[in-house]
């Protein structure tokens, strides 16, 4: 497995730079990129602290902004999980203490009371666990989406290329204008994503969607370096301009990432691909199919890659506000979307017996589990302490 940078001195440092400004900007913001952190938590946890659920893979990572709508390759849109970088085959439980972080941390960005985050988590248990009910395989209930996700689905459903174009190369030209977001890239990255492109699985890919033909011709326009995320800053990320045809030519926007290794706990178990790149798609088929079905790993410059089309459909959550009823709903709502993405990898046993293993320990007049409740307020007391010492540090060395 390649290890350490290969960018441009100049470009590390500045995404280095950058990535300590995104984190420093709000508690949230420093969750998002210290899921390294997370992770150490989880493994400094005690055998029997936590509910030890069935090997399946589970997303890792599984954060609110990791979640949104998702068009698949017939323009069906759902809101599953979008983010799989972190994807391993491990215990669904820390999907649920991720969630659950990331949902507590908005409350408090809301202003919300400490009681409205006890209710948060008494939804995110009852909304996954009626996902493993027989009826998780069918389409959800358009009543039992929260207002702010139907408005999300609803945007999805209206975009077009033309919005992509707007938001990420900012022009409707078959060029990616440079600025802040997207950085020039040199010869040699250049020919390697040409390299790639020419390849007979990545024509597979591109053809794959918007009725393209399958002997369409497909050549690069242009490429850049793309600063995105937020704790994957710093490695291998390509926006890439395709033209597909020849007369009538289709534009075609591909995000180019590279695939680290997992920090995310894992059960060992057979079937996780060694490859990296190969694991984020696998894990990708298994829990968001609208994703995973148009994806593929690859190699560039010798490193794992993953790939897929950028559509416009394809949207990030963001909560910068919630009511307390919101926030309940939404808590519900999206613990229904990851329990049926851990559902469809079940059979009705394992179901059953992972629901009543996660009602373990449910007293008192709040339903959501002590193991539960212990690992969110524990973790939100890590993370703000970490959180205000990032920022004095950042405020320190950037004064110096």
């Amino acid at each position: 497995m390649a290890t350490g940078s290969i960018l441009p001195a100049a470009r590390a440092d500045a995404l280095h730079r950058y990535q300590r400004l995104k984190m420093a900007r709000s508690s949230q913001a420093y969750i998002r990129g210290s899921t390294i952190r997370f992770y150490e938590w989880l493994r400094q946890t005690k055998k029997g602290d936590l509910p030890e659920g069935p090997p399946i893979w589970i997303c890792g990572d599984c954060h609110v902004s990791n979640l949104g709508p998702l068009a698949d390759a017939k323009g069906n849109i759902e809101i599953q999980i979008r983010d799989l970088d972190q994807t391993v085959i491990g215990n669904p439980a820390h999907d649920l203490i991720r969630l659950g972080l990331s949902l507590a941390c908005a409350a408090r960005g809301s202003d919300l009371p400490g009681v409205t985050t006890a209710r948060i988590l008494e939804q995110i248990i009852d909304g996954y666990t009626d996902a493993m009910g027989s009826i998780f395989d069918a389409d959800p209930d358009i009543h039992a989406i929260p207002p702010i996700l139907q408005a999300a689905l609803r945007s999805a459903r209206k975009r077009s290329w033309r919005n992509l174009a707007r938001e990420r190369i900012e022009n409707m030209k078959p060029s990616i204008p440079l600025g802040r977001r997207l950085w020039p890239i040199d010869q040699a990255e250049r020919a390697e994503i040409d390299r790639l492109v020419q390849t007979e699985n990545v024509h597979r890919l591109v053809t794959l969607l918007r009725s393209r033909d399958d002997d369409a011709k497909v050549r690069l326009l242009d490429a850049a370096y793309w600063r995105k995320g937020c704790s994957s800053l710093g490695n291998l990320r390509f926006c890439v301009l395709l033209g597909v045809g020849e007369e009538k030519v289709d534009l075609c926007l591909m995000d180019i990432k590279e695939a680290v290794h997992a920090a995310a706990p894992q059960y060992v178990v057979e079937g996780v691909p060694e490859d990296d790149a190969q694991r984020v798609v696998e894990g990708a088929r298994h829990l968001s199919p609208f994703l995973g079905d148009r994806m593929l790993s690859a190699r560039l410059m010798d490193r794992p890659v993953f790939m897929r089309e950028l559509l416009p459909q394809d949207l990030k959550v963001e909560l910068e506000t919630m009511t307390r009823d919101e926030a309940t709903r939404i808590a519900r709502f999206l613990a229904n979307v990851v329990g049926r993405a851990h559902a469809r990898q079940m059979d009705a046993s394992m179901r059953e017996n992972w629901t009543a293993e996660l009602r373990r320990a449910s007293t008192g007049a709040l339903e959501a589990p002590a193991w539960l409740w212990r690992s969110v307020v524990d973790l939100l007391v890590v993370h703000e302490r970490a959180y205000l010492e990032h920022c004095r540090r950042y405020a320190l060395q950037e004064g110096g």
